[in-house]
């Protein structure tokens, strides 16, 4: 599967991206190694495109349904 992009808006950081993206900000450190250029950015300006690589987000089937 190809990556994805995200474009920034102006005050994303990437703990946001990541729960935007992916619906959790664990994916953080992900969004970081595949942006490498951008590791000096803790706040973002609009219109900076990331690459949101893969990650194969499954839900547990053991989660009530709320939790999925």
């Amino acid at each position: 599967m190809a990556d994805k992009t995200y474009t920034t808006i102006q005050g994303d950081m990437w703990d946001s991206i990541a729960y935007k993206v992916y619906g959790h900000e664990r994916y953080m450190s992900t969004l970081l190694e595949a942006n490498q250029q951008y590791n000096d950015l803790t706040v973002f300006p609009a219109g900076i495109t990331i690459t949101c690589p893969d990650v194969g987000i499954t839900s547990a089937s053991t989660l009530p349904p709320w939790r999925r």
